[in-house]
């Protein structure tokens, strides 16, 4: 195996994401492109994940537009990360929005859609995968590493065969919490490559500091194609930086010849001076090798976050017993695995059983997780979890495919844009589909609220106040950070 080992660059979409809040605007990525276009890399990952949320909720920017000044000075092939049946959003959404928003990405330039499920349900991968091969996309169907009791390399690469016969035109292995050891991911390659006859990539952080290693393991074992950043957008929780790695393969075989390493540092010095300017949503503790997320298993950005969460909750004197709870939570609900959307939600109901008691506080999304209404668990879920989760959500539990439940959407979404005069094409019904609020606010921006009063002298080294507010009838309120996503939760005690 002589080939050389495809680089792609995810500086534009993870490493943003990963290590500064997903906060890079397009004004400050445009000038950087020409650079970036020429340097070498097989594919841009520019778009989805926690983007398009952030795009619209910090940035006022309307995604498809960003997509447009992106491609509109691109060559090299673009990459976006597909959350299956959620799209970009939360939770699962109709069949014709799925269809949709896949087409509408592909005909404004996207080619390789990353497709994955968090719970590794093929069935909530089936739509997405369908409408790219029909709009004319590169279909990449993703396995979800994760480690527990039921998870082994040969389940993963039966999952890997079934995705190459759903149509998927190769199969990425996404480590999130950049977990997978180097000879675990040298045995998953080598398995992959065994197995299939399409091309084989994989994704890691180098949170734990196993990326560099995990990701040169790897490519002893044959893999087609690995993702990198650029420094400082690399690195800590994010990608394995690209001139980093091309050190690391000097002398060997598989080194790529094409990467412009007077390019990369140039890019470096550019990327320096936006990291800067985002310094606010920069933290050295993402930086750094965290051998707490080798101890709790869990993102690094979502460990990074409930260190704040605990915190705010006044619940520091708990932090162990909230991540000691993470596997509990995981294991009553069918072990499934930590990316996003289910980090958010295991994490919030550990909270809620560490501060309440176990199960006390059942939020809703670990309810519908118990239920099925996400699909199909790796492991059966605790029959008296999700009978307590039947009981408290007054819902019956489900064995189909969940947007089977629900109705095409998209007449509805264009009648609702009419009704507020909004745009109504295509575009605009996908993206308020998933963010109706953020879309409405960037027509029609809230009121500014009236500046507080300035607080007095003495005040000025006063703490600052928490966001999370805990009220003695129970009831909790806070902001949940996770992977460069924002979410406002509210947990009620059910009777």
């Amino acid at each position: 195996m002589s080939n050389p080992v495809q680089f792609n660059c995810t500086v534009i979409r993870d490493g943003h994401q990963s290590l500064a809040a997903t906060r890079m605007s397009t004004e400050q990525i445009l000038p950087t492109l020409e650079l970036l276009d020429s340097a070498g890399f097989g594919c841009l990952e520019t778009w989805g994940g926690a983007t398009i949320d952030s795009g619209l909720r910090f940035l006022q920017e309307f995604p498809f537009k960003r997509l447009d000044a992106i491609r509109a000075r691109t060559k090299t092939p673009h990459m976006m990360l597909l959350r299956g049946q959620n799209i970009v959003a939360y939770s699962h959404l109709a069949d014709d929005v799925v269809e949709t928003f896949v087409r509408k990405s592909i005909e404004h330039g996207m080619n390789v859609m990353r497709i994955f499920d968090a719970l590794n349900d093929t069935r909530n991968m089936r739509c997405a995968i369908n409408a790219t091969i029909k709009a004319g996309g590169h279909a990449q169907g993703t396995i979800c590493y994760t480690k527990s009791p039921v998870h082994t390399t040969e389940k993963f690469i039966e999952m890997g065969v079934e995705l190459e016969k759903m149509g998927c035109k190769s199969i990425v292995i996404k480590d999130m919490a950049g977990l997978i050891p180097p000879t675990t991911a040298a045995e998953l390659v080598r398995g992959l490559k065994a197995s299939v006859k399409i091309p084989v990539w994989i994704h890691t952080h180098d949170t734990t500091g196993l990326g560099a290693s995990t990701y040169l393991a790897a490519i002893d074992a044959g893999v087609d194609a690995i993702d990198v950043s650029i420094v400082p957008f690399a690195n800590g929780t994010g990608q394995p930086d690209a001139a980093r790695m091309m050190s690391l393969l000097q002398g060997n075989p598989r080194r790529p010849t094409n990467i412009d390493s007077a390019k990369l540092e140039k890019l470096r010095d550019m990327y320096t001076v936006i990291y800067k300017d985002l310094g606010k949503f920069t933290s050295h503790a993402n930086e750094v090798v965290d051998n707490d997320a080798l101890k709790y298993e869990v993102p690094g950005g979502m460990l990074s976050n409930f260190r704040t969460q605990v915190k705010e909750l006044k619940m520091e004197d708990k932090f162990e017993d909230v991540f000691a709870e993470i596997p509990v939570v995981r294991e009553a609900l069918g072990w499934i695995p930590l990316v996003t959307p289910t980090s958010q939600i295991v994490g919030t109901q550990a909270v809620m059983n560490v501060k309440f008691g176990r199960w006390k506080n059942f939020i809703p999304g670990a309810m519908d997780i118990a239920l099925g209404y996400f699909g199909t668990t790796p492991a059966p879920v605790d029959p008296a979890v999700q009978k307590l989760a039947a009981e408290k959500s007054k819902k019956e539990p489900i064995t189909c495919r969940p947007a089977d439940l629900i109705k095409p959407a998209m007449e509805d979404l264009r009648k609702k844009l009419a009704e507020k005069k909004m745009p109504t094409d295509d575009e605009h019904c996908v993206i308020y589909a998933m963010f109706p609020q953020q879309l409405e606010e960037l027509y029609f921006p809230p009121a500014p609220k009236p500046a507080a009063p300035e607080a007095p002298k003495a005040a000025a080294t006063a703490p600052v106040a928490p966001r999370a507010t805990v009220a003695l009838s129970g009831k909790v309120s806070f902001v949940l950070g996770v992977n460069g996503a924002q979410h406002n939760v509210t947990v009620e005690e059910i009777a």
